[in-house]
């Protein structure tokens, strides 16, 4: 198995005598120098391995994906599944089990790899084109891809969509494998794709993002300049289109669906659909990091700013409208209809690396935590093969306006996110730590080990936690020689006193302890640069820094912008964000209050939910009489668990923000309570 530095040079690379003259100032630490020993994600790697990567491609073969591309290799047959796109379920779990091959060697795996790789093969055309819906058959091709190639394509066809994934696929299989037979499909696709868009060429702005991304990474590989170039034309030519009506407000016709209602450069807010969008940012990172364009760079800036300032929601997610899984207005986030795609808490975890790599500000780690440990793991069941294409803030039983049913699904038509899912779960490894020059970033805290090169010489580091239940963490740094370096500690902003790097969330009161830190037991005195604790020293083998984060349960309370949280809190410990469900609360969720004086007991309950930290308190609940008629509060015991294992228990209501006080009930006929409105 090869293992490299994520941004370095793979041998391919280096035969070519390839050397890039702009890239990132911060290097991430490749996935694979970085083995993990924890109960928390190893165990949810684990089942990445043996339940979701085998359950998505068992789908995939039993809903005709497969089929599509043996069909397309015959140039015989139909069409046999939903959507133009259907075949990137097959690429994006193909790049799961790359990484996962990486942690769990596996024959078998790796030979049925190499099988499907054998079929996308013998689908593509000569030329390099790889597009099943339209390969079976091209005089009858897919409603949504256009009677010629890529007519289609800022619209409907997907055509580029699916040569991102195949990117994505083919960058993370040669890193985990070595071998080449799925990179060389990639860049012969991405050969055609380079020679038909461009300058003086066909121009377009694709419709669903990715293929920027999949091209630098493909680019970082060969050095090839082309690549490059076409991914920054792919985010040069937004703006430019002049069928849309710019002053209409409907996204689909003024191009803001897509990001396409204004040039990259000029774009100022997150707007459109939301998957879309944060692949599109996270592109415009990679570019505006490898051409130093500070053009884009102060767009991608602002954007992310507009993000984490008005438009994400308390646990992470991002997308409020259904309509078009997009962003709404500033402020616009409802908890009854919010949409939070899986999806767009994937997408936004590979923007807010890059921002870190960018700009080596734990600000962006802090939000990359979030998302992590809330609004993207909450997508998949703890069976490994149940999820949520919908993240919800908040379920009523018989009344809930939410798009989905309170229950998962083993699989979707569209079935973008649980394959989606098995390409990251096994990538988190790589996001523990980062360098710049002789600085060593620790940016997660996952109980393993990582070996790391400083001054060119190997840097053992052993993580030992109990993270995120407990936040006494400790770190073994053992140089092959005694070596001066930095060792840069993320300070969550949960552990300074900062919901979210901006007002949108804030924390009520003030933390009571300030993070404590010692080496070889004795006291350190740090300063903070950028959010990280910064330990400057002649490092020896077996120093042991110690960091001891705060596990207070705090109260969350809005920007009184967003209306639909007034007078309510919601609750996080550590970087959790809590829940109440229906089945540790007599069956109900929605008629919790949790008064300013409700004070919280904590402790670890290892038989719920696959093991979980849990909260308690006495508070008031909302009650109606056996008539139906008379409405009292009584004040009982209230659980809550982390808000990524709900839904494991079946179908029932659940919150994420209760009212403080009562301000008002709503009547509703047909139910057995009121709405209960906070103040």
């Amino acid at each position: 198995m090869m293992k490299q530095t994520l941004f370095g040079l793979a041998v391919f690379a280096a035969n070519l005598s390839f050397a890039q003259p702009k890239d990132y100032p911060v290097q991430g630490v490749n996935f694979t120098a970085v083995q993990f020993t924890d109960n928390f994600w190893l165990p949810r790697m684990k089942i990445n391995h043996t339940v979701t990567i085998p359950a998505s491609f068992a789908r995939c073969e039993s809903t005709g994906r497969i089929k599509n591309f043996e069909m397309a290799a015959a140039k015989s047959g139909k069409f046999c599944t939903t959507f133009p796109f259907d075949d990137t379920d097959i690429y994006k779990t193909i790049e799961g089990a790359s990484f996962s091959l990486s942690l769990f060697p596996d024959k078998k795996l790796e030979a049925y790899i190499d099988s499907l790789i054998d079929k996308v093969a013998k689908a593509q055309e000569p030329d390099g084109y790889l597009y099943t819906a339209r390969t079976i058959n091209p005089q009858a091709p897919h409603a949504w891809a256009g009677a010629e190639r890529w007519v289609k394509e800022r619209e409907l066809s997907h055509e580029l969509y699916n040569s991102g994934h195949l990117y994505e696929a083919a960058y993370a299989h040669y890193y985990a494998t070595g071998k080449k037979n799925l990179l060389n499909i990639a860049l012969k696709n991405a050969d055609l794709v380079c020679a038909v868009f461009g300058p003086n060429k066909k121009r377009v702005a694709p419709g669903h993002e990715i293929v920027e991304m999949g091209l630098v990474k493909l680019y970082r590989i060969t050095g090839k300049p082309e690549y490059l170039q076409t991914a920054k034309f792919f985010i040069e030519e937004r703006g430019h289109y002049n069928g849309y009506d710019a002053k209409n407000k409907d996204p689909w016709k003024n191009g803001s669906y897509w990001q396409d209602h204004l040039p990259v450069a000029d774009q100022r807010e997150a707007v459109g659909h939301a998957v879309r969008a944060a692949y599109l940012y996270a592109a415009v990172a990679d570019v505006a990091a490898l051409t130093g364009d500070e053009k884009l760079l102060l767009a991608i800036d602002s954007i992310w700013q507009n993000v984490v300032a008005k438009k994400i929601y308390v646990q992470g997610g991002l997308g409020a409208i259904p309509s078009g899984e997009r962003f709404g207005e500033n402020y616009e986030l409802p908890n009854a209809t919010a949409y939070n795609e899986t999806c767009a808490a994937i997408a936004g975890v590979y923007w807010n690396y890059r921002m870190f790599l960018l700009h080596g500000d734990s600000k962006y780690m802090d939000v990359l935590e979030k998302m992590l440990y809330n609004g993207l793991i909450s997508g998949v069941g703890l069976d490994g093969k149940s999820f949520f294409y919908t993240n919800a803030m908040q379920i009523r039983n018989h009344y809930s306006h939410h798009s989905m049913e309170p229950a998962r699904s083993g699989w979707f038509e569209c079935s973008c996110c649980p394959t989606n899912l098995t390409r990251l779960i096994p990538s988190i490894p790589g996001y523990v730590y980062a360098q710049k020059g002789d600085a060593v970033y620790v940016n997660l805290f996952v109980s393993g080990k990582a070996t790391l090169q400083v001054h060119g010489k190997p840097v053992n580091i052993v993580q030992q936690n109990n993270y995120p239940w407990n936040g006494d963490l400790q770190f073994t740094v053992s140089p092959a020689k005694s070596d001066a370096f930095s060792l840069l500690v993320r300070i969550p902003g949960w552990a300074r006193n900062e919901a979210i790097p901006s007002d949108l969330y804030s924390f009520r009161g003030d933390q009571s302890t300030r993070p404590a830190i010692t080496i070889n037991g004795q006291p350190v005195d740090y300063t903070l640069e950028k959010g990280y604790a910064v330990i400057k020293r002649t490092w020896k083998k077996g120093d042991v820094l110690k960091v001891d984060l705060p596990m207070e349960v705090r109260r969350v309370v809005a920007n009184e912008k967003v209306k639909d949280d007034l007078g309510k809190v919601a609750l996080q410990r550590g970087p959790l964000i809590y829940c109440a469900e229906w089945a540790d609360n007599d069956g109900k969720a929605a008629n919790i209050l949790i008064p300013a004086d409700a004070s919280f007991q904590t402790s670890f309950k290892p038989d719920l939910l696959n093991g979980v930290e849990v909260l308690q308190t006495v508070a008031p609940v909302i009650t109606v009489d056996e008539n139906a008629q008379t409405v009292s509060t009584t004040r009982k015991k209230i659980t809550a668990i982390p808000y990524y294992a709900w839904a494991n228990r079946g179908k029932g209501e659940m919150m994420v923000w209760f009212p403080e006080k009562i301000r008002a009930i709503d009547i509703i006929s047909m139910d057995d309570h009121p709405v209960i409105k906070g103040k």
